[in-house]
């Protein structure tokens, strides 16, 4: 005789599944809107019109509650699949020019941080007075850094470097261009979209990174070719500023 197996509904499972999602979704809300200090598992609960035991069943304590949703916003979705292992970096990978690869890794960051901005700003806020939290920014800080790591190793592939950049300066630098904060202030606070944040940081970061490539297509430059310019002492060099 088998052994026999613990019963399984399939309904009751996918109930507790779309529960999850229900409260996951609720304190994205909540924690976005109101921060972390003013967010509660009771205001949370009410909102997924779910009791808080259910709350604190899934999920235990409030911090635990936030980790799971920036996970959730992060990867924009609930599998578990890491965010490094999805099909958009093998398409960057496939890139042959850096704009290619760019293009591929700005519509992500851009999407990423959409959904996710506001709630690791939350994190942050409350992290030096929650030990908890402090922990969960931690994480945030070196996943941010594993993240631009791969995404300039995978720009080498495609452009050098400036040669008087260090690798690790350039990580660096793509670290702080994703920082939450800089995309929270031109968003919400300058008005921009997230496609114009995406804009920016694919023209950003090949100006900041990327070695200069003179294009051949370019006229070259009147001193290079000895040319003395005949200019008039009494024409400005500048053009005055203002309307015209």
């Amino acid at each position: 005789m088998e052994p026999s197996r613990p019963y399984r509904s399939a309904v009751r499972e996918e109930q507790a599944r779309a529960t999850r999602r229900q409260v996951l979704a609720a304190a994205t809300t909540q924690f976005g809107e109101r921060g972390y200090a003013g967010t509660t598992m009771r205001s949370v609960a009410a909102a997924a019109a779910v009791s808080v035991p259910t709350v604190e069943q899934q999920f235990g304590t409030k911090a635990r509650l936030l980790k799971a949703a920036i996970d959730i916003a992060i990867a924009g979705d609930d599998d578990q699949t890491p965010i490094l292992n999805r099909d958009w970096t093998r398409r960057a990978a496939a890139a042959t020019t850096a704009a290619e690869f760019l293009d591929v890794v700005v519509d992500v960051i851009a999407r990423t941080q959409t959904r996710s901005a506001g709630l690791v700003l939350a994190v942050f806020e409350a992290s030096s007075t929650d030990p908890a939290l402090a922990e969960v920014a931690a994480q945030l800080v070196e996943q941010r850094e594993i993240t631009a790591t791969w995404i300039v190793d995978g720009l080498i592939t495609t452009a050098p470097l400036r040669e008087v950049l260090a690798r690790q300066d350039a990580i660096d630098t793509v670290w702080l261009l994703m920082d939450p904060a800089l995309f929270d202030r031109l968003v919400r606070h300058r008005g921009w979209t997230a496609g114009r944040y995406g804009r920016w940081i694919a023209g950003t970061i090949p100006r900041l990174l990327v070695a200069d490539t003179p294009d051949p297509h370019d006229s070259p430059h009147p001193a290079a070719l000895d040319v003395p310019l005949d200019i008039p002492r009494d024409v400005p060099l500048a053009l005055p500023r203002g309307p015209a």
